[in-house]
């Protein structure tokens, strides 16, 4: 694999020639009930972890990758919007594929499949639960059990979240691209590509809203960067060895409905070796601002006050897809609610005007108004 396989731009992950991918902050959904997708709250920020070597600790160097903050119990979900030829991506939970259940592979699987496919698949949200539906990606320490690698795996040694995407073989790419020349460009969701999945605009890291844009969409840009270098990375003759970060996984919350959609292509369509992997470390708060130098963003505000806002959510359908099954290892992961405890956060529903359909969801016609005859 070349040294260029990975690059991160602005907070974005570039895997191969064109798969991105943006981890975004959102609400925490109830660990009872299904829910409709939750709004998103900005971009989590990424910093490449090279670029902190006296800071960070000696075994985050040699797995390389990148970092961002998250507080514990935060949820987040992975964007895809941007990724224009098809890909065929692998997401790890702590080396526990995110799709199947199984143990973490280098190679692409279809029984049962172990990737999802780019661009359909416009955005992951947590495991997958099956039957439409996913159970949310909730940040916990390892060391407790909470994580779906503890409960999957029976121990907890890797955490972070581990990325690797195959592009189309020769041949494959070579007729899509053909079959794509004859075709109108594909359209954007509502708003000119402005939807769930939709690509941020730049602006104030943490920056108010603006009044035309729903939060998913609020200005996010990296705090800035500390003037030579890192807090506290100056270390008397170099000897002394930075202190160890607490290690993060990810364990699950409440279940949303999200598809999670089979491969229609056959598993020989796919290159053989991956365009790009990385390892994506999760750092608490304290220890990204001795690390980078940074504040990390804000917690998450509080969910009954953004319903009560009236701004959107979610709800994702295309029928021209297939869902995949539920994993049978991932079925048996709890929520972090059994080992942190009740969460005691307030919740109010979304309105049913509040939830936005997105794809080829059926829409109910305008109303006609009648007349005398």
């Amino acid at each position: 694999m070349g040294t260029g396989s990975v690059r991160v731009h602005g907070n974005a992950l570039i895997l191969g020639e064109g798969v991105r991918i943006h981890f975004i902050r959102t609400l925490r959904l109830p660990e009872s009930g299904t829910h409709a997708l939750p709004p998103g709250l900005g971009e989590f920020p990424l910093r490449r972890v090279e670029d902190h070597p006296d800071t960070v600790p000696p075994e985050w160097l040699a797995k390389g990758g990148v970092m961002l903050p998250v507080y514990l119990r935060e949820a987040m979900w992975l964007r895809f919007g941007g990724t224009r030829e098809p890909a065929a991506l692998q997401v790890g939970v702590g080396k526990v594929c995110a799709v199947s259940g199984g143990r973490w592979t280098g190679r692409l699987a279809r029984d049962p499949q172990n990737y999802v496919t780019l661009p359909r698949q416009p955005w992951l949200d947590g495991i997958n639960s099956g039957n439409g539906t996913v159970r949310q990606f909730v940040a916990v320490p390892l060391g407790l059990g909470a994580t779906v690698e503890g409960q999957v795996t029976g121990e907890e040694t890797t955490g972070g979240v581990q990325l690797q995407a195959f592009a189309l073989g020769p041949t494959a790419l070579a007729q899509w691209r053909g079959s794509q020349a004859a075709r109108a460009p594909r359209t954007g969701r509502p708003g000119g590509g402005a939807g769930y999945g939709a690509p941020q605009p730049p602006g104030g890291f943490g920056g108010p809203a603006a009044a035309s844009m729903p939060p998913q969409m609020s200005p996010q840009m990296p705090a800035p960067m500390m003037p030579g270098g890192a807090l506290g990375s100056a270390r008397p003759g170099g000897a002394a060895r930075p202190p160890a970060a607490p290690a993060m996984g990810l364990g699950v919350g409440g279940s949303m409905r999200q598809e999670v959609y089979r491969d229609d292509r056959p598993l020989s369509d796919w290159a053989e070796e991956p365009a790009g992997r990385v390892f994506v470390h999760l750092v608490p708060p304290p220890a990204w601002r001795r690390i980078t130098g940074e504040d990390a963003p804000p917690s998450p505000i509080d969910r009954a006050a953004y319903t009560r806002a009236g701004l959107p959510w979610f709800d994702h359908y295309d029928e021209s897809a297939a869902d995949l099954p539920p994993a049978e290892a991932l079925e048996r992961v709890k929520p972090v609610g059994e080992w942190l405890g009740d969460d005691h956060d307030p919740w109010a529903e979304p309105t049913p005007g509040q939830v936005k359909p997105l794809g080829n969801a059926p829409r109910p016609g305008r109303p006609v108004r009648d007349g005398d005859w």
